[in-house]
């Protein structure tokens, strides 16, 4: 079995996009004859610093500083170092953890591949930093055996940055655990519109809200849901609030993943407002519901756009536009085609599969310098 290292800033209990994809193909790996353990940092020095999680190890080294997520954590080096590994798959680019892994599997002689899960920061200064630190990146990505996107956009975008080719990247999507709705549900009352996602000020969930008024216009018996947590849930109710919306926007998360598709299945519209999405699962899950979608014309939302999935609109348009696409999509919704969410299950098969081709590479080299 080969034996591949998932480095990853942050892993459960700690939620996200990046600690959920590193789950999920983790404890797949086995059935595809890959064993795999996880190493990752703790900041807070009240983890547990080995456990096992749904099959495979963990294990979390310390990070500084306490405050932030930039994750300084020297003893990746040793740890990444002290066993004999055939791979090492970086997980995600932002922190120290990054390149702190690359430099460790090249004087260990393993060869890596990066994900990079871009994703989105409400701090103007995280984005704006964003192209200088993929660029001072630059000679470490270059050693890695793929890049790996996960959403077909990144492989223009990144390869335009760092001036590689495509095929120096590997595109494998996350897959998504959404069931499908409990048998027997019904649409939900009035005209239910859904704007998923973390409670973050880059997510746009206050775009939605700002639209809602006009929406109401046109369509009395509209409602919001802006299903998630997080951090500006309180600016997001003193906005609605502001707006006299307090009885027509619900600011709520769903405990399970069926009630979230009950619950999304009978929604007449999605939409997703984001500055920047890498692959939007949340709109994914709505447009394999069959629920219209209304998108940011920007990253990987505007990749949906393309393809005729969803409408777009420009952020920078006044909310009477928003709405007016949101009306519209509601009234006389985008005809589109079948679509099925990728799974977990094949983006666990697409990583394993690529963990053999660069094993097998790795082995052929070794070979012909013998």
């Amino acid at each position: 079995m080969l034996r591949v290292l998932q480095v990853t800033p942050r892993m459960a209990p700690h939620i996200g996009g990046v600690e959920t994809h590193v789950r999920e193909v983790a404890k797949r790996m086995r059935e595809l004859d890959v064993t795999t353990a996880v190493l990752t940092t703790d900041v807070s020095g009240e983890l547990a610093p080995r456990e096992v999680i749904d099959g495979f190890p963990v294990e979390r080294i310390p990070a500084w500083p306490r405050s932030s997520d930039y994750l300084l954590a020297p003893q990746i080096f040793s740890r990444i170092r002290a066993e004999d590994w055939d791979l090492v798959h970086v997980q995600c680019f932002h922190s120290f953890v990054a390149p702190f892994a690359m430099r460790a599997a090249l004087r260990a002689g393993v060869p890596f591949v990066l994900t990079f899960h871009a994703g989105g920061h409400s701090s103007r200064l995280r984005n704006a930093i964003r192209r200088p630190q993929l660029l001072a990146l630059r000679p470490l990505l270059r050693r890695a055996q793929k890049l790996v996107a996960i959403a077909d956009f990144e492989i223009e975008h990144y390869g335009r940055i760092l001036h590689m080719g495509r095929e120096r990247f590997v595109s494998i999507p996350n897959g998504s655990d959404l069931p499908a709705p409990t048998p027997g549900s019904e649409r939900a009352d009035g005209t239910l519109i859904v704007s998923s996602g973390r409670l973050e000020e880059y997510k746009g969930h206050q775009r939605v809200i700002a639209a809602m008024p006009h929406v109401l216009a046109r369509i009395p018996d509209a409602r919001l849901w802006i299903a998630g947590r997080g951090p500006y849930e309180q600016a997001l109710r003193e906005h609605a609030g502001a707006l006299g919306l307090n009885e027509r926007v619900e600011i709520s998360a769903v405990s399970d993943r069926q009630s979230m598709a009950d619950r999304l299945g009978g929604a007449s519209l999605g939409v997703m407002l984001s500055t920047f999405e890498t692959q939007p699962l949340a709109a994914l899950e709505a447009l394999s519901l069959g629920v219209p979608l209304v998108v940011a014309d920007n990253s990987g939302l505007a990749e949906l756009a393309r393809k005729q999935l969803a409408r777009a609109v420009r952020l920078d348009d006044p909310p009477s536009l928003h709405a007016q696409a949101m009306v519209e999509q509601i009234l006389h919704p985008q005809a589109v085609a079948d679509f099925t969410l990728p799974s977990w299950d094949t983006c666990a098969e697409s990583l394993a599969r690529l963990y053999r081709t660069v094993a097998t590479q790795r082995a052929q080299h070794v070979a012909v310098c013998r």
